[in-house]
């Protein structure tokens, strides 16, 4: 395997080129004195004895020391268990092996996550959650107000017969009351799953007719932008398919209403509130199922735990990202992708949120940023095409003139579900000096990140800092060995709190091993090609399944659009290779979405010569052709492989659900082109 030619492109920041994997900041001297990870450094000097220097040490050690390490973050957090033993201990051991899969953590622990995010806040008149959204005014919530909105619920819940164990299931956008729903269910002992509203039918009973809720909270309508949306007819149809359900209840959001179903104020308003009361669980209880995206085939509903959901968060947030009590994350989510989970656990580390609903580019592409300065974000969340597009489109985030006159107050900015190219860095360095910029890449499956940053490491352009505390993450070939400075499968090779307790309704195990581990026995394969470097960096190149091979020589899918979504006059971008029975190059294919609508010569010479130059001739595509939109999932991720399957000859209904696209006719110009 060969890695992709890094490109010679590069972005000027303050006068100073930038080019792929050169160091754009580094750790301040006193990174120690006033980071989360810096005092954690020191609790561990004080209380274990152990004197670590640096990441590095820190990451050598929560590898190799399992016990040790996730001991000391539970120590650290003063995580809460229940558990009655014989000599008081809050567990019997902290894991059962390293062995992958079928390792148990924290036995005998009894544990809630709802606790851990409503109790110990220092200050109960501490604004905890803001609404922000497209159809009604700003919402607010402190911390008493969200307590005992969540005592309520539990107690309607309750009264409706949820009882541990149980599904409670949301048709929800990203609101408060879907966050008060969450917690809700979490402090009974029941299991929580939701789609986003945006969702069709079919890919939400996909989806729910799996766990079998018997509670379904749903919101009628919304506006997203400047559209009215009614989704009372998909509700309907969804109802028809899930017998299970035993209570239909509307949060009232928006102008429409669910006539036949139960009023969620009302609910509320008839019960006592107060102090909610947490119902103590075996640290792998299920808490929520996740759904990975459906468009190769059924939704996985993948089980996460109260405990590994708890304790891999704690570290995250704290350690990764930085946040503490008295900061405030935004994110822009909908309740379908793992991102909402990871925006609702800062209120673990005492953080503030920001929820938002809405179409995210609506009135323009600054009305985030604006939130971001009108709440007071210290960590914010931005997507690649997000920081893309703002750069495109010239902010300038200094001078007020994107956000409102307001001045941001952004120190941590994330950014996850893609690549984001080194003009992306630049660009971010240059509008957020002092900003800490962590990339990172992980997944629902893990529900966390794999590879980012943390404030000991530097910022590489184009990169990805490293890895994850506590994430034995290598790249392997195929005969299983690790390789650097080689595209490889991104694996993990030592347990995770976090990895799933399993598949919903896969008793045996038997799907959720071939999932993971039959690639590789008793090794994580995680479905991403990626290059680990020297220096621990990493970047990721695209999904494995969708690798480009021609010749035995290996490409990731990133390298492309990183190239030719930088030409001037491409809109968006997709890449494909047919491989070849006989053995040959086969045939790779660049789709283009033209900013004028038309993929004319001239576009298409632009984009072979950029691709020649700044990559390789083995990257010049095949062809390359005009589409009128790429295909993506509702998430944001382009769907490669539905479209390679769909050119091979798949039929569309065996590929993808048309619910689960973003554009449900996004893949119809495919469905035609196989045809001819």
């Amino acid at each position: 395997m060969t890695a992709p030619m890094a490109t010679e492109r590069s972005e000027s920041v303050g006068g100073t080129a930038v080019q792929q994997g050169q160091i754009i900041s580094t750790p301040p001297s006193d990174v120690l004195d006033r980071t989360q990870v810096g005092g954690f450094l020191r609790w561990l000097r004080a209380e274990r004895g152990l004197d670590l220097g640096g990441h590095d040490e820190l990451w050598e050690w929560s590898v190799d020391d399992l016990a040790g390490f996730w001991s000391a973050v539970w120590e650290y957090f003063e995580v809460r268990s229940h558990a009655e033993l014989a000599d008081g201990a809050p567990y019997s051991t902290v894991l059962t092996g390293r062995e992958l899969p079928g390792t148990r953590w924290f036995t005998d622990a009894a544990i809630n996550y709802a606790e851990h995010a409503l109790d110990g806040w220092a200050d109960p008149d501490e604004v905890a959650v803001l609404g922000r959204s497209q159809t009604r005014p700003d919402v607010e919530l402190t911390v008493a107000e969200l307590r005992d909105r969540v005592a309520r619920a539990r107690q309607a819940l309750e009264r409706l017969g949820v009882r541990r164990g149980d599904r409670v299931v949301g048709y929800l956008p990203n609101i408060p009351e879907t966050l008060v729903a969450f917690l809700a269910t979490a402090s009974l002992g029941a299991t929580w799953a939701s789609c986003a509203s945006e969702f069709g039918p079919r890919s939400v009973i996909d989806r729910f007719a799996q766990v079998e809720p018997t509670v379904l909270l749903v919101a009628a309508g919304y506006r997203y932008g400047a559209k009215d949306i009614d989704r009372r007819g998909q509700i309907a149809e969804i109802r028809a398919e899930l017998p299970t359900v035993e209570h239909v209840i509307d949060v009232e959001y928006g102008d429409h209403r669910v006539e036949d179903a139960l009023s969620w104020s009302g609910l509320l308003a008839a019960e006592d509130g107060g102090d909610p009361v947490f119902e103590p669980v075996p640290f792998d209880h299920p808490l929520v199922v996740l759904f990975s995206s459906g468009t190769t085939g059924k939704p996985k509903a993948i089980v996460h735990g109260h405990g590994g959901i708890l304790l891999e968060h704690l570290k995250n947030h704290a350690f990764s990202w930085d946040m503490g009590p008295g900061d405030r994350m935004l994110w822009f989510s909908t309740t379908a992708w793992m991102m909402w989970n990871a925006l609702v656990s800062s209120l673990l580390v005492r953080s503030s949120i920001v929820m938002i609903d809405g179409n995210p580019m609506y009135p323009d592409v600054a009305w985030q940023w604006r939130l971001a300065a009108e709440t007071g974000a210290t960590v914010m969340g931005a997507s690649p095409g997000f920081v893309m597009a703002s750069r495109k489109e010239g902010l300038d985030l200094r001078d007020g003139s994107a956000t409102g006159g307001r001045e941001l107050a952004v120190r941590t900015l994330g950014s996850a579900g893609a690549p984001l190219p080194p003009e992306g860095y630049a660009w971010l360095a240059e509008q957020l000096p002092g900003a800490m910029i962590n990339v990172g890449s992980g997944g629902t499956d893990v529900c966390s990140g794999i590879v980012q940053n943390n404030p000991l490491l530097p910022v590489y352009a184009g990169e990805i800092s490293g890895r994850a505390l506590a994430v034995d993450a290598h790249a392997y070939d195929e005969q299983g060995r690790e390789v650097v400075d080689e595209l490889g499968e991104l694996v993990i090779t030592s347990p995770m709190p976090s990895m799933p307790v399993g598949f919903w309704g896969d008793a045996d195990g038997s799907r959720y091993r071939a999932a993971y581990f039959d690639h590789f026995p008793g090794v994580w394969r995680h479905g991403d090609w990626i290059v680990f470097h020297e220096n621990g960096s990493c970047h990721v190149a695209g999904r494995s399944d969708a690798t480009l091979n021609r010749g035995g020589v290996r490409l990731g899918t990133a390298e492309f659009y990183r190239v030719v979504e930088e030409v001037d006059g491409v809109a968006d971008s997709l890449v494909v290779h047919l491989e070849d029975p006989d053995g040959g190059n086969g045939e790779l294919l660049c789709f283009l979405v033209a900013e004028s609508g038309e993929v004319d010569d001239a576009l298409r010479g632009q984009v072979v010569a950029a691709l020649r130059t700044a990559l390789s001739p083995r990257h010049v595509p095949d062809r390359v052709i005009g589409v009128p939109v790429i295909p993506r999932n509702l998430t944001g991720k382009k769907l490669e492989l539905p479209v390679k399957r769909i050119l091979q000859g798949a039929r569309l209904e065996d590929v993808a659900s048309r619910d689960a696209l973003a554009d449900p006719a996004s893949l119809d110009a495919f469905v035609a082109m196989a045809a001819r």
